[in-house]
């Protein structure tokens, strides 16, 4: 690990604090996705054949 000096807590937490956003991010578009796909789902299921 590379010496921070006299920065060190708010390098590494700012890191912290950035890796913990990306996190919420990723849960959060995972989550979406999944709620989207079920509702596609639903309508494709109530929607009746053509032809």
């Amino acid at each position: 690990m590379p010496d921070l000096g006299k920065y060190a807590a708010e390098v590494l937490s700012a890191y912290g604090v950035s890796l913990v956003l990306i996190a919420l991010i990723v849960w959060a578009s995972l989550a979406r996705a999944r709620k989207v796909k079920a509702e596609l789902a639903a309508i494709e299921k109530r929607k009746e054949p053509h032809g």
